[in-house]
């Protein structure tokens, strides 16, 4: 996702097992599991108008989406700089406040970004790459009086090359934008409608919904340019059952907000078996073979602790994706197919889980991110038939205003991802034979992979209303996680703004 920065084996189809997922993941699943259950039995649920802002508060204001901005916290899906946020021109003459006070929100951002790496990797090289976007969100009950329903569509239209293809690293990309949008001129990425229940602590979603935009989504994480943490997490967004944005998913969403603090939300999806969802332009909506679902589940806690009310984010989720896919090694007697030559074991469903958590240990200034704020999380795939198994990352945050530019902000962040055994024995295999290597869901392939490390630094500067300009340093060690080609180091920016 890309927006302006803020501050920014065929048996148990049906469960997940437990010993199917690395301790590190049980361990920080327990954590949050009980931070959960204690904040739900001891949080007092709040008087119903205090949660939400519905015809039956004494006062509404128009909002851009529902659950969002409720005690400061965001229930997804949030893209900051697209809703509610200053334009570099201005109230545009007086339209923009005529139509948020009508309910509609109306807004473009655009993003250019460059970068290059300046040693290491397959070979030298620098890419441009970009991406205009345009979002409408209307909020019915002020437009029509239609009370608690929303509407929404956003469209991109990019342009640009990807520089990990370039630098031979498939693995990970150190750019948010890294090529076309299917060339069209306006890519559909999600069109849907909201309806809330119960004063809108229940909120029914159903349309076109790229999964990130709800699930396994750290809007902060996207201060860094590094698309495999920006928005949503790598693996699980680049498998057909998780697969986000610029891909829009036929669905629905329920989310539910016990308390103030607390949700929980379930989903649906069609599962597309095509390369892209709604094919290259993202307006085939009736596309064939979407016969088989992805459920996915999250639960999470945005507490605030302290008189300065540190705020924080810790969700944990889900998701089965009931479609058959082929073993990355096996044959249908469990040996290497390349070397016998028979059919590929194909496995029923595919797995994905994770936990997420950004926390601010130091505040500011007023403000969602006026502060030091530690970020990270991890995520994980079968790495029977996912190539990249899990990935991990950890990270700071922190504002300008102690240095006197509130509107700054500087991070660093470091992320590890780790290949799956299977894709290994299928790679070592090809090795023996004589064969090239088997290009996977990340692209080629130069080696074996086993795994790689990425540092990341940046400082974003406003330099204008909406607008900020972002330097950044990335450091790849193992690209494409083998030892073919030596590290690399990245620099490049970023320009935003929200017109």
């Amino acid at each position: 996702m890309c927006v302006i920065k803020t501050c920014a084996n065929n048996e148990n189809k049906s469960a997940i097992k437990w010993n199917f997922i690395p301790v590190r993941i049980r361990l920080l699943a327990v954590a949050v599991g009980m931070l959960f259950i204690g904040c739900t039995l001891t949080s007092e649920v709040l008087a119903q108008t205090e949660t939400a802002k519905t015809a039956f508060t004494t006062h509404y204001d128009p909002a851009a989406f529902p659950m969002t901005e409720m005690g400061q916290v965001a229930i997804g899906p949030l893209v900051p700089m697209l809703t509610a946020s200053p334009h570099l021109f201005g109230d545009w003459g007086g339209i923009q406040p005529w139509l948020t006070n009508r309910g509609i929100f109306l807004n473009v951002t655009v993003n250019e970004e460059y970068m290059g790496n300046v040693t290491g990797g397959r070979q030298r090289a620098n890419v441009a790459a970009g991406q205009v976007a345009g979002a409408l969100d209307i909020d019915w009950q002020r437009l029509a009086g239609v009370p608690s329903f929303w509407t929404h569509m956003l469209v991109v239209n990019g342009h640009g090359s990807s520089l990990s293809n370039a630098i031979g690293d498939s693995i990970t990309n150190p750019e948010e934008i890294y090529g076309a949008r299917g060339n069209v001129v306006a890519h559909l990425v999600d069109m849907y409608a909201d309806k809330g229940f119960l004063r809108d602590r229940i909120i029914l979603s159903v349309g076109v919904i790229p999964t990130g935009s709800f699930f396994n989504q750290d809007y902060l994480a996207c201060s860094f340019m590094n698309v495999s943490v920006c928005g949503n997490p790598a693996p699980s967004k680049y498998v057909p059952g998780g697969r986000d944005w610029p891909s829009g998913n036929l669905g629905a969403v329920l989310r539910v907000r016990p308390t103030l603090r607390t949700y929980i939300m379930g989903g649906i999806f069609a599962v597309s078996p095509h390369a892209y969802n709604g094919g290259i332009s993202g307006w085939a909506l009736g596309q064939d073979g979407l016969g088989k679902l992805s459920s996915q589940v999250e639960i999470g806690w945005s507490p605030s602790f302290g008189r300065h009310h540190l705020l924080g984010h810790y969700k944990i989720g889900y998701w089965y994706d009931n479609s058959r896919y082929p073993n990355l090694y096996a044959d249908i007697n469990g040996n290497s197919f390349q070397a016998t030559g028979l059919p590929r074991r194909y496995e029923s469903g595919m797995n994905a889980a994770w936990f997420l958590f950004n926390q601010m240990i130091h505040r500011s200034g007023d403000g969602l991110a006026n502060g030091l704020i530690v970020i990270g999380g991890a995520d994980y795939t079968q790495g029977s038939q996912v190539a990249m198994r899990d990935h991990e990352w950890i990270g700071l945050l922190q504002s300008g205003t102690p240095w006197g530019r509130p509107l700054d902000q500087v991070g660093a962040m470091f992320q590890y991802m780790e290949m799956g055994h299977t894709v290994t024995l299928q790679q070592e295999s090809s090795l023996a034979l004589g064969l090239p290597y088997l290009s996977n869901q990340w692209g080629a392939v130069y080696g074996i992979q086993s795994h790689e490390n990425v540092w990341e630094a940046f400082y974003s500067i406003h330099v204008a209303r909406g607008t900020a300009f972002q330097p950044d340093f990335q450091y790849l060690q193992r690209p494409g996680a083998t030892t073919t080609f030596h590290d690399a180091a990245v620099i490049g920016f970023q320009f935003t703004t929200n017109l």
